[in-house]
């Protein structure tokens, strides 16, 4: 296929070229479609780039608008007139292929969405279905919710975008009603269904007012996937991350959840200065011990490092449990079950990595069998450490 995306270097854009180069470029083989060529628009490109597009496009993504004109008057001029004259284009090249436009949910113009720039996204909408009708080309019109994602640009069009920024950054934020609800579309969510659209798999919606309602044969078109969400919900995670370097506790993100999306589009924003922060390592004669990270509800790792020769441990606990895995050196583990003389051994090194558990009711250790390199052992234990109850308790294991 050979696909026309305009707008391209917007955020929806860019994002969306990196996706179909990485389909075109088979770095990406789970997308079920197969991409010749790419053709960038956007504001400064060469009108006969559009040219060549119209003419040979098999999909026509049209992400072209404007968001913040100057005056109103060039909310229609940059919607409505960008649309005609590509339609116009693809009419003169007779080239109808499948066409999608991007509008946005106030193009309902209800409430607070009416206004000239959902009124300009409306008539682009109109002249597309018109289109349709005249050419019998397939057209498929998504009204956008509120985006957010890497690459979207701050203080412009997304309320996400300047609280990622702003709190990546140390700088402040302003919120008049934290109750407010968003909804929200993530912009990878946003691209699955856009390349979807190519393998004539797009979803298709209603609006029973600014309500998406997906229905088969529907006049729109909608990513199926959205989060309503409100302000205050939004800094507050953002506050839980900001501080993760200082805690190291890694809030809850469950697969697919807002958090995670939301984490995620924070980190893409954080300053060189920030990208690297320091541990504690807790140092003495035999070594170092460091706590890596911790999570609400899954425990926490760390990293233990021992010199030659030295054996950490004989300890043991009533609940709490375990993972030794030795990553560089060369080491063993024993254990011995409180009030039995028997001690399980375990030879462990780094060129054979594996995961030994350190059983509740199991005095342990570990000893580094080398005269001469460290031993470096990851370990995760099922809950994070208590000093108020410790639940550790000193006993040699032979």
């Amino acid at each position: 296929m050979k696909i026309l995306v305009t707008g391209a270097y917007g955020f929806v854009g860019k994002n969306l070229c990196a996706a179909l180069k990485n389909i075109r470029d088979v770095k990406d083989k789970t997308r079920g479609v197969a991409i010749e060529e790419i053709y960038e628009y956007d504001i400064d490109t060469p009108e006969t780039v559009l040219d060549e597009a119209c003419e040979n496009a098999d999909f026509v993504f049209n992400l072209a608008g404007v968001n913040r004109p100057q005056s109103s008057e060039e909310f229609m001029q940059g919607n409505f007139g960008f649309a005609s004259l590509l339609l116009n284009k693809l009419k003169e090249k007779k080239n109808t292929c499948p066409v999608m436009l991007s509008s946005s949910i106030q193009a309902t113009l209800i409430g607070r969405y009416d206004s000239d720039y959902g009124r300009s996204k409306k008539a682009g909408e109109e002249l597309f279905f018109s289109y349709t009708e005249e050419t019998g080309a397939k057209v498929l019109v998504y009204r956008f919710p509120n985006l957010f994602g890497k690459w979207c640009r701050p203080n412009y069009n997304s309320a996400v975008a300047t609280f990622c920024n702003n709190i990546a950054n140390d700088l402040p934020i302003t919120v008049n009603d934290p109750a407010v609800t968003l909804e929200l579309l993530y912009i990878d969510d946003l691209i699955d269904e856009m390349i979807a659209a190519l393998g004539g798999r797009e979803h298709r919606c209603e609006f029973d007012g600014v309500n998406t309602v997906l229905c088969e044969g529907g006049r729109y078109c909608a990513a199926p996937v959205t989060h309503k969400v409100t302000l205050g919900e939004i800094v507050s995670l953002l506050e839980s991350f900001r501080a993760q370097t200082e805690t190291l506790v890694m809030p809850e993100i469950p697969e697919n959840s807002f958090a995670k999306k939301l984490y995620s589009t924070y980190l893409s924003y954080l300053p060189k200065e920030k990208v690297a922060f320091p541990l504690k390592m807790n140092i003495d004669a035999r070594g170092s011990f460091t706590e890596l990270l911790k999570t609400e509800k899954c425990g926490q790792f760390s990293v233990n490092i021992s010199k030659p020769g030295i054996t950490k441990g004989q300890h043991w606990h009533h609940t709490k449990w375990e993972f030794f895995i030795v990553v560089s050196g060369r080491g063993l583990i024993q254990m011995r079950k409180i009030g039995s003389d028997e001690v399980l051994n375990f030879e462990v090194s780094g060129e054979k990595i594996e995961a030994i558990h350190m059983l509740p009711g199991y005095t342990h250790n570990i000893i580094n069998l080398s005269d001469t390199d460290d031993l470096v052992t990851l370990m995760w234990a099922n809950e994070q450490f208590d000093p108020s109850h410790p639940d550790t308790f000193f006993e040699v294991v032979e």
